[in-house]
């Protein structure tokens, strides 16, 4: 499990590292921040971020609000808009975009923690994320698991199989660590990627983790996942597809 990777854009740069601090000082993993449009894509493209806090205000022939359509045309991740003021015809292209939270300057520590929050909370419903797992957010392709309230990623290829427990759901890990995520099995694996499918009402594996199976049971990792009656033709036949 990795925390959330977060770029900060701002060309003023005492701001930027102050926010920068609290973001580390609230436990996310920032990156180094970018003071305009074209330094903002080249960290994008290597660094792949999961969220970015984006000033409105850039120098430069682009603005962040031009940052805020690119990233939501070609990179599909969420982001804030850090304002303090801005005209009116500012305001109406930011609109256009829905952000899913905004932070005004002057702010404190507990808005920028709320707004992250919202943010991402925000842009899982945005995406179709309407049966919620309370705290937990299925996002791209990666899972957001809130434990001591903050917000750490699983990414999903490296979700062996998850496994029913009354109203949780374990999340097995390659790192041999179990992750608890309050929610049904059932509601969560319709949301998840084709390489998942379900074995058992009790059990979904990622079948790219799959090491050998046979008409009672799958091995990962040297575990046996039993084959439920109810799934078991349905997943030989998707196997053999595949």
């Amino acid at each position: 499990m990795s925390k959330v990777k977060i770029l900060v854009v701002e060309d003023e740069m005492v701001i930027a590292d102050n926010i920068c601090l609290i973001l580390e000082d609230l436990g996310y993993e920032v990156l180094e921040p970018a003071i305009n449009y074209e330094e903002a894509l080249e960290t994008i493209e290597a660094e792949r971020p999961d969220m970015a806090i984006l000033d409105i205000q850039l120098g430069g022939k682009k603005d962040g609000v031009d940052l805020a359509w690119t990233i939501k045309e070609q990179y599909d991740f969420p982001f804030i808009f850090l304002t303090s003021n801005a005209d009116a015809g500012t305001i109406e292209r930011v609109k256009k975009l829905s952000p899913p939270a905004y932070l005004v300057k002057p702010f404190k520590k507990d808005d920028l923690y709320t707004s992250v929050e919202l943010a991402l909370h925000n842009y899982a419903k945005s995406k179709g994320n309407k049966k919620s797992i309370d705290e937990d957010l299925l996002i791209k392709d990666a899972i957001f698991v809130k434990e001591k309230n903050l917000f750490h990623k699983i990414k999903l290829e490296n979700i062996r199989y998850l496994k029913s427990d009354h109203v949780y759901i374990e999340v097995y890990t390659t790192d041999g660590q179990k992750h608890l995520i309050r929610g049904s099995l059932t509601d969560f694996s319709e949301r998840l990627p084709k390489n998942f499918y379900r074995t058992h009402r009790s059990f979904t594996i990622n079948v790219d983790h799959m090491d050998a199976i046979n008409s009672a049971y799958v091995i990962i990792d040297g575990e046996q996942i039993p084959i439920g009656k109810n799934y078991r033709d349905d997943l030989l036949k998707k196997i053999r597809v595949e």
